[in-house]
């Protein structure tokens, strides 16, 4: 059994989660803030897109932008001799865009949570809204946002259309747990595509365990 995918869906998902992380969390907070309602609307749409269409799709614009005909991955080839298609940057890429709606909708739902009242009377006393933000919205929505981040996590492990299609399938770099059931089985060795199944299973497993007792502790707060 080849264990370079496990390591390699691993690495791809812990490091993506640090960048859908922050950019839902900000993302959230900001589209919460904006009272413009038809704005927000707009914006919200954008930022879920990702997380309606086929993965294949995302991954084709993906792969339209970064490939190495692409605005940014040319850029990139031509100023920093760095490709980023076909690496494992681009298995994060792909795992970072697709998750990130489901980390988003989660920290705006914990957000608008916040009581409103509260918000009101630390700007009364003269709470800086950066204060605010870290000592108010993230203390009473951080279960939401952890649960957010675990679901976002267990996506990007997960994922298989984007990453396929910007990242390929190189043997010890970019091929990720999905990639290589998809292998396997293509391949007729289902005792191969078992044993990735049932690391999977076990992750995920463990990760809704773990969302369980943040969603227990957000009732208690309540």
């Amino acid at each position: 059994m080849d264990y370079s995918p496990i390591l390699i869906s691993l690495k791809t998902a812990s490091l993506s989660i640090v960048f859908t992380f922050f950019l839902g969390v900000f993302a959230a907070w900001g589209i919460v803030d904006i009272k413009n309602k038809k704005l927000r609307t707009i914006l919200d749409g954008v930022l879920v897109l990702p997380l309606v269409l086929p993965p294949t799709v995302a991954g084709f614009f993906l792969l339209y932008i970064f490939g190495v005909r692409g605005p940014i991955g040319h850029f990139f080839i031509n100023y920093f001799g760095v490709q980023i298609a076909f690496s494992w940057g681009a298995t994060v890429l792909a795992a970072v865009v697709i998750s990130f709606p489901l980390m988003y909708r989660s920290a705006r739902g914990a957000f608008e949570q916040v009581n409103e009242n509260i918000i009101y009377a630390a700007r009364t006393i003269g709470m800086s809204e950066w204060k605010i933000f870290w000592q108010i919205r993230i203390a009473v929505a951080l279960p939401g946002i952890a649960s957010g981040g675990i679901l976002a996590f267990t996506r990007g492990l997960g994922e298989f259309g984007a990453t396929s299609m910007i990242a390929g399938n190189i043997v010890g770099r970019t091929r990720t747990l999905p990639i290589a059931i998809y292998g396997a089985v293509a391949q007729s060795d289902n005792n191969a595509a078992s044993k990735y199944v049932i690391v999977i299973l076990i992750i995920s497993f463990l990760a809704i365990a773990l969302m369980n007792c943040f969603t227990a502790r957000e009732y208690k707060i309540r």
